[in-house]
């Protein structure tokens, strides 16, 4: 059970990775000052660009670096962790070591006396059927196991080859919105309605699609309010826009917090 906080901070999608520093450096930033004003902070899924095992991070100077700030930020502030879809093999030696308390996807929380469900987002992407079996698969315990048990070679050579897939389906999403044509990448009403219904709650809150926004929206006799999280990316080609935001919630409500001007 989650327990009731006053005062929350939310952020997804940070795809951290050595190749993005300053990505990377902001997230130091948040954990050591904005993180701390708050009396919980949740992590809605990818907070890493992949990962392939608990016992990779020992091998790896920036996977202990950003252990041992998360690590020090849980003595401040309670933090969660939520898998996302580049991320659901952080295990529990991770979970352990970084002082995480690891919530299941969908979670109902109360915050400042509200009730909000959280998701990383990817399960609600239902048009994309396609990636859904793909999902499917990936969450059984015995293909995880099997992954796990391959050399580590093997295995980053795997996720390198399943991010060139999901960066050039990001690239299609990307064409597909500037065409105001619908994406099968973007949630559906249909599966918002769903587990809200499931869960008696009319506020939703998720990542994965990139597309930050406050959306106020209905389906038959069900209304309901949904705030998407951004990804982050200050690493970005120059006369392009860095994208770092947190939804930050307490007593006054609701408010998207631009962190690339903090």
């Amino acid at each position: 059970m989650i327990p009731q906080h006053k005062s929350a901070l939310l952020i997804s999608d940070l795809h951290l990775t050595p190749s993005m520093p300053l990505t990377a450096q902001r997230f130091f930033d948040f954990c050591e000052k904005d993180a701390p004003q708050v009396e919980a902070v949740f992590i809605l899924g990818d907070l890493f660009e992949y990962w392939i095992g608990d016992d990779a991070a020992s091998s790896s100077p920036f996977l202990r670096e950003v252990k041992n700030a998360i690590a020090n930020l849980s003595t401040k502030t309670k933090t969660y962790y939520m898998h996302g879809n580049r991320d659901f093999l952080v295990g529990p030696s991770f979970i352990k070591k970084t002082g995480l308390t690891l919530i299941s996807d969908p979670s109902l929380v109360d915050i400042a006396g509200q009730q909000y469900l959280l998701s990383h987002g990817d399960a609600l992407c239902t048009a994309d059927m396609g990636y859904q079996a793909f999902r499917r698969w990936t969450r059984k315990p015995w293909l995880q196991k099997l992954f796990l048990n391959l050399p580590l070679t093997w295995r980053r050579s795997i996720a390198n080859h399943l991010r060139s897939n999901s960066h050039a389906q990001y690239e299609r999403h990307l064409r597909t919105l500037s065409s105001q044509q619908p994406s099968k990448t973007d949630v559906t009403q249909e599966a918002c309605a769903a587990i809200l219904r499931t869960h008696e709650c009319n506020r939703l809150i998720h990542g994965h699609t990139h597309l930050p926004g406050h959306h106020h929206e209905k389906s038959d006799a069900l209304s309901w309010q949904r705030w998407v999280l951004s990804d982050w990316d200050l690493d970005r080609p120059a006369g392009s826009h860095p994208r770092a935001n947190a939804l930050l919630i307490n007593d006054q409500g609701v408010q998207a917090l631009n962190l690339v001007k903090t």
